[in-house]
């Protein structure tokens, strides 16, 4: 199998630790299936992490973020498909992400069709459960469906590990994850004072691929009593406030945060999916039917696979508000057709409701590109600052 990374160079506070998110997630993984805990890959923000740690299973991202891994998938996969897509599947062909290659189960979310047919490929050679999202989340019925394919993935859990998913269990894994979000709520909330004591770039790193570990919540506490007095240092004038919305940032594939922030910019805020959008809400510990409260957390993800998705539009809003952004800048990867075409719906948005500057950026993982986007970037923030 394929060997750990190594952590990063020892250091103390938050940010040491998390720089060696890698190394220390894989080490944790590997003990725990010595221990005879289940690995159970996900690629989407809509699979349950609960339902994972009710099963007694591990919760890992498997989202590729790596440009080196991109020529091997194109074995097999067309060029214009998503770079996020080709560099996971490269992993696979490669057989270098040691958690993908200890994963006991892998679960295949349906949202484009690009990683729909990836997981076809996948799925040759690798144990999956593919989870069917609700397309019309308006529909009188969608609801229903999600809570049933919900209920199936609980018994394909219990049927792989063994073990009975009671409503207890559900419950301990609701407060973990309740637990794991506010402390990520927090430290995003630092981004909407006048002087954030960290960068957008800084707290994107604040993360973990695997949910529910300990260790990791000590260190969410120790950064916001670190910082929640700690100005910002270092900037030599007020930088140009940015929401930062469209498709994710997977660890890996941090460049456009990079760009923007080297040119003037502070990412107060990112709405997509490795932001805020699956944290900002709960699910209820209290509700009667446990199953029924994770299902309605997760459905209300505003994802842009779905049609409408009008609730994303109506998040933008409040964030910009919240966050108070001086602009906007949309994130498209090359070929993800669902957000390039929703992109119409946030530019709209921006110009006539909210009256900020917009950006839509589209590109791949390559740096081939950098300087060009550098410069439009910068003229975006020439307009802001006349604004």
């Amino acid at each position: 199998m394929t060997q750990c990374c190594p952590n990063s160079k020892p250091g103390d506070g938050p940010r040491a630790w998390f720089g060696g998110m890698i190394g220390r997630c894989c080490e944790y993984a590997t003990r725990a299936k010595a221990q005879g805990r289940g690995i159970v890959g996900i690629m989407c923000e809509f699979t349950p992490r609960e339902l994972i740690l009710a099963a007694d299973a591990v919760p890992v991202c498997l989202c590729g973020g790596s440009q080196q891994t991109i020529a091997a998938a194109e074995q097999h996969l067309p060029a214009n498909l998503c770079p996020l897509i080709k560099s996971t599947y490269g992993y696979h062909v490669q057989k270098t992400n040691p958690f993908l290659e200890m994963a006991d189960l892998i679960v295949a979310e349906t949202t484009c069709d690009g990683k729909k047919k990836m997981y076809e490929l996948l799925s040759e050679t690798r144990p999956m459960h593919v989870l069917e999202l609700a397309q019309k989340p308006d529909d009188a019925d969608a609801m229903q469906h999600w809570r049933s394919e919900l209920d199936k993935f609980k018994r394909v859990l219990e049927g792989r590990f063994d073990m009975r998913i009671t409503d207890e269990r559900l419950r301990g894994a609701i407060r973990t994850m309740n637990r794991e979000r506010g402390l990520r709520r927090q430290l995003a909330q630092l981004m909407a004072g006048d002087a954030p004591p960290i960068t957008g770039r800084q707290l994107l790193d604040f993360k973990s691929s695997i949910s529910g570990i300990e260790a990791d919540f000590e260190q969410y506490d120790e950064a916001l009593q670190l910082y929640r007095s700690a100005p910002l240092v270092g900037a030599s004038k007020r930088p140009v406030r940015v929401l930062l919305t469209g498709v994710p940032v997977v660890h890996g594939a941090e460049r456009i945060v990079d760009l923007i922030e080297a040119n003037g910019g502070l990412v107060v805020c990112m709405e997509n999916c490795t932001g805020l959008k699956p944290i900002l809400e709960d699910v209820d510990e209290n509700a009667a039917d446990p199953m029924e409260a994770i299902a309605e957390k997760y459905f209300r993800l505003p994802c842009s696979v779905m049609t409408r998705n009008d609730r994303r539009m109506e998040m933008l809003e409040q964030l910009a508000g919240t966050y108070r952004a001086d602009c906007i800048i949309d994130l498209v990867w090359q070929a993800c057709l669902t957000y390039d075409v929703e992109s119409y719906f946030v530019r709209r948005l921006a110009a006539e409701r909210l009256g900020l500057p917009y950006l839509k950026i589209e590109t791949d993982y390559s740096p081939s590109d950098s300087a060009r986007i550098a410069v439009r970037v910068e003229a975006l923030f020439e307009m802001a600052r006349k604004d």
